[in-house]
């Protein structure tokens, strides 16, 4: 893990990152803290972009998120109830999203990562990717002290019969958006009011209520970003947001800007009109 002062920045018109380091290449990791979730799509949006056209190399960003409900293309209105014409929950903003998925919750102390790769430098599809992530955050649970596992025909990382993470991920023009969320030390109880993944009576649990002990975003990050670089081969180099977005050049890029709009966004995801890939896992 490099600090934000070892990140590259683009000289004679090179893409920022894809610097090799023997079999392994460079990335960016963008550690964004807490975010609402429309300002996240909007930087995703825009790295996806970016990444598209080779302006920067492959990214993960993590974040945690404002509580909020999120729709992504499987979900149905039994999933959340009244939220479904209300758009609230209990308090709680529902939203839509383009990734793969039913419905989830989001919020403070849940660790949420966004890989923005360019898919066939990985991986030769959409299916395999997930089975990557699922990898990723089975061996940060190890390193977490928990035994996750995948179960047979059900959607996610477990530990036993409850669920501790999940995924939903959306791929257009070769590169990935949105990614999964590791419950760490959120609170549950908003799940109870929806079918999580569209599951109904869905069991789910976190790392501090599995270890008993006082889990921390810190160290489920260090334990997904140490994993995250062994199972995609990625060396990422950490870099001052404010300072890598200033390094893009923004005007070569359509789409929102990477920074929230509060006058012009509604709170919903953009929806995009080229060829994609949605899963969920």
């Amino acid at each position: 893990i490099f600090s934000g002062k070892d990140s590259h920045a683009p000289a004679g018109g090179e893409m920022m990152g894809e610097k090799p380091q023997g079999d392994s290449r460079t990335g960016h990791l963008l550690r964004l803290g807490l975010t609402e979730y429309q300002e996240a799509v909007e930087i995703q949006n825009t790295l996806h972009q970016a990444r598209v056209a080779e302006t920067i190399g492959d990214t993960l960003i993590l974040t945690e998120h404002v509580r909020v409900y999120t729709l992504g293309r499987t979900a149905r209105a039994e999933h959340v109830g009244d939220g479904w014409e209300r758009k609230m929950v209990n308090a709680i903003p529902v939203r839509v999203s383009d990734r793969g998925g039913s419905v989830t919750y989001h919020g403070p102390g849940q660790l949420v990562g966004y890989p923005i790769l360019r898919l066939k430098r990985y991986c030769p599809g959409p299916k395999i990717y997930v089975g990557r992530l699922e990898e990723v955050l089975i061996k940060a649970l190890g390193l977490l002290g928990l035994d996750g596992c995948r179960r047979a025909g059900l959607p996610g990382v477990w530990v036993e019969d409850r669920k501790i993470a999940a995924l939903g991920v959306h791929i257009a023009r070769g590169v990935t958006r949105h990614g999964f969320a590791l419950n760490v030390m959120n609170e549950l109880e908003p799940f109870s009011a929806i079918a999580p993944c569209g599951l109904a009576g869905l069991r789910v649990t976190s790392v501090a209520v599995e270890t008993g002990a006082a889990a921390t975003i810190e160290s489920a990050e260090r334990a997904i970003i140490q994993v995250f670089q062994e199972v995609f081969g990625l060396v990422l180099c950490e870099e001052p947001p404010a300072q890598f977005f200033s390094q893009l050049n923004l005007s070569d890029l359509s789409g929102p800007s990477p920074l929230p709009n509060t006058e012009a966004s509604n709170g919903f995801a953009r929806y995009d009109s080229l060829p994609s890939a949605e899963l969920s896992h």
